[in-house]
């Protein structure tokens, strides 16, 4: 009985193998139909994280945006490497914040790659046309604040290329009131210090201004909020080195720097370099006598910025409310901490360039450098501006007509 049971369960087991193999067959000779890709609109494949639900904007026909999925990441991986000053030269990015600076750039003509906001209506603040071909996501404000830097975020981030001046079209308004002044920045490292002067150099009119090696980036994000717009209204040639620095200016040119050292009352008191440490401050009496040439000899510069060792150049100095500028002319601004540089004292003397002292009451150590590029840009500025309505006036009634 033992063996018909274990020769009943071998017949079975046999009958099941054979049945699996007639199946196997038949599927491998069965024909497989491949069904094609689903088509999609196109607008639902502009998402790299699925298809988002896609709305038309109430900006004008043709301008698209896609609502950010949830555990959508772009907007964190964009704000943490575009605050990379290396990133920003390697991929020429910068990241622009709030709808001000984002119009700014975008009237001026700066390419946007992405902009990341919190209401559409954001949209309709911005010229449509110059966001046609951006990507443009609409995320929640909760996720643009946590990656804000401003206490108060307006809900706009933008990606935008990094503007070239040469491309760019700066306000007609501020092209017509420019006047022939060069700014010239140099070892600028604080980021509020930086944006501040740019923004006193778009409203003094400057026709541009040039940064040298060993200024802040002027696209760090700080930098960005201290301009209030000024990258965009006035030319911005970065990281230059001072062989290159002559030509971007204009032939004929006078090169000055703002000093705080007042060779009338303690000439001696320090070397002539120091005095160029911290430009707009003054030590000594304003109303002391001014002279054309500092007494104290000038001596080697011993702690590595500018040029190593060398001696600084004799310049003449004068208070900067005195008549000083002719067109066209340069302002030289050093950093508090660095001062300015030995290249900088040379390219003023080898222009036929001035000390320029803002005199300041005994015992005031330094001014702050944004502050004192404020008051001799708008001081030149006021003295061409009289000089050019003085020689109006003796055109319209030439002595002796």
């Amino acid at each position: 009985m033992a063996a018909l049971g274990l020769g009943r369960a071998a017949g079975r087991g046999g009958a099941v193998a054979a049945r699996g193999r007639r199946w196997v067959r038949a599927l491998r000779r069965s024909p497989v139909r491949v069904l094609p890709p689903r088509e999609e609109p196109a607008e639902e494949r502009r998402s790299p994280v699925g298809p988002p639900a896609v709305e038309r904007s109430s900006a004008g026909p043709g301008l698209w945006y896609e609502k950010a999925a949830p555990g959508d990441r772009r907007l964190g991986k964009v704000v943490t490497v575009a605050k990379s000053r290396s990133f920003r030269d390697r991929h020429g990015k910068v990241l622009l914040e709030g709808l001000r600076l984002v119009r700014d750039a975008l009237e001026a003509g700066a390419v946007p790659q992405s902009l990341f906001f919190s209401s559409a209506g954001h949209l309709k603040e911005l010229p449509e046309a110059r966001l046609k071909g951006a990507s443009l996501v609409k995320v929640k404000f909760e996720e643009i604040r946590s990656w804000s830097d401003v206490v108060t975020p307006q809900g706009v981030i933008g990606i935008f290329s990094k503007p070239d001046p040469a491309k760019m079209s700066y306000p007609a308004a501020q092209l017509a009131s420019s006047v022939p002044v060069v700014l010239i920045c140099d070892n600028i490292r604080d980021p509020g210090n930086l944006g501040t002067v740019l923004r006193s150099a778009a409203g003094a009119g400057c026709e541009k201004v040039l940064l040298t090696k060993g200024c802040v980036d002027p696209w760090e994000p700080k930098v960005l909020r201290a301009g209030m717009g000024a990258h965009f209204r006035i030319p911005i040639i970065a990281n230059l080195d001072w062989e290159s620095v002559p030509s971007n200016l204009p032939a004929g040119v006078q090169v000055c720097v703002a000093d705080h050292k007042d060779p009338g009352a303690q000439a001696e008191a320090e070397p002539v370099w120091q005095g160029a440490g911290r430009p707009g401050s003054a030590s000594g009496s304003p109303k002391a006598p001014v002279k054309s040439k500092p007494k104290a000899a000038p001596p080697k510069r011993e702690d590595g910025e500018g040029t190593a060792g060398g001696c600084a150049p004799e310049l003449a100095a004068q208070y900067y409310y005195e008549s000083w500028i002719r067109a066209p002319a340069a302002v030289v601004v050093g950093g508090e901490t660095h001062g300015l540089s030995l290249h900088a004292l040379h390219l003023a003397a080898s222009t036929g360039g001035k000390r320029l002292v803002i005199p300041m009451v005994p015992g005031v150590d330094s001014l702050n450098s944004a502050v004192a590029a404020a008051i001799v840009l708008f001081e030149g500025r006021r003295q061409l501006l009289q000089r050019n309505k003085q020689e109006d006036e003796r055109q319209k009634f030439p002595v002796g007509g």
